[in-house]
């Protein structure tokens, strides 16, 4: 093995987003880099490190044995030098390191679940932490979360996982929205039927498919999204009903251009949460952003 003083942590930091990746193509997008430049990093660590990390061809991509053990070591020194950054600061009674958040999408309209105010305030005390933000759904959020490619993460989560601390933050009210072109935008509550709802053509949560139907007793979707700013693309395209987040349909409704349908009926609230790792719990730069982000919730249901 050849000596590693002079490898470039940033080469190493490529070659883990390659392999949480799943191959080059996702990778590129993730890093923002061109397939030459990419392939040159992975080149370069390898000729460094003297053995083939990764197979990329025909065959598709995979990592080699000796790929997969040092994927494994650059997450242990990953982790050992954001406990060192730690300690450090601890120490210096300053917060450092990095600090991975995941959050799922569509929450920048809420004043309860939008990260900006607590991120304001936590860049404030703690300007020498490096954050890094990332948005998904809530069942890739947990599986980042357990295989430590995220420190922290919000959304209506399972709670399925164990080895995970889950904190109910925020209840999210949600509303059935159609939009001003649909056959029932112009159309009375009380003269809409259930039976009409359900003949309607419906767009769903992609991670909330079942869920999603129950709520409104439909038979089948026609249409799926995955973010929920596609959804409220569906909803404004005058062809199809479909569950939003009040903070994000209510504007519209204000602009004329969505209605809510029988909110009395079809409305219900998701419960969000706060989720970490439970052995992490103490980790300074987690345990202050865990705090901030509560200590947000209480001052928005003040209000």
């Amino acid at each position: 093995m050849r000596r590693l003083d002079n490898i470039d942590l940033r080469l190493i930091r490529v070659f883990v987003e390659l392999a949480d990746s799943g191959g080059f193509g996702p990778a590129q997008i993730a890093l923002n880099l061109s397939q030459s430049t990419l392939s040159t990093h992975i080149a370069t660590l390898e000729k460094k490190l003297g053995n083939r990390l990764c197979e990329r061809g025909r065959g598709g991509f995979r990592l080699t044995e000796f790929g997969k053990a040092t994927y494994a070591a650059a997450k242990l020194l990953f982790a050992d030098i954001d406990s060192f950054h730690a300690r450090i600061g601890k120490e210096s009674e300053r917060l450092t390191g990095r600090l991975r958040i995941g959050i799922v999408d569509g929450v920048v309209t809420s004043p309860e679940l939008g990260l900006q105010t607590a991120l304001g305030r936590y860049h404030a005390y703690a300007p020498d932490v490096f954050v890094d933000l990332w948005l998904a759904t809530p069942s890739d959020l947990e599986r980042a979360l357990a295989d430590g490619r995220r420190d922290l993460v919000i959304g209506p989560m399972s709670q399925k996982i164990s080895g995970i601390t889950y904190k109910p933050i925020w209840r999210e009210p949600h509303a059935l929205y159609c939009g001003g072109g649909h056959p029932l935008f112009s159309r009375p509550d009380a003269e809409i039927s259930a039976a009409e709802i359900e003949a309607a053509s419906f767009s769903v949560r992609g991670y909330l498919h079942f869920d999603d139907i129950y709520r409104a007793h439909h038979p089948r979707p026609e249409g799926t999204v995955m973010q929920m700013e596609g959804q409220a693309m569906m909803i404004l395209s005058g062809a199809y009903v479909g569950f939003l987040p009040r903070h994000i349909g209510d504007p519209y409704v204000a602009r004329g251009e969505m209605r809510a349908l029988k909110p009395s009926r079809y409305s219900f609230s998701s419960q969000h949460f706060i989720a970490v790792r439970t052995g992490d719990r103490a980790h300074p730069p987690i345990t202050a952003f865990v705090e901030e982000v509560r200590g947000q919730m209480r001052r928005e249901t003040k209000h």
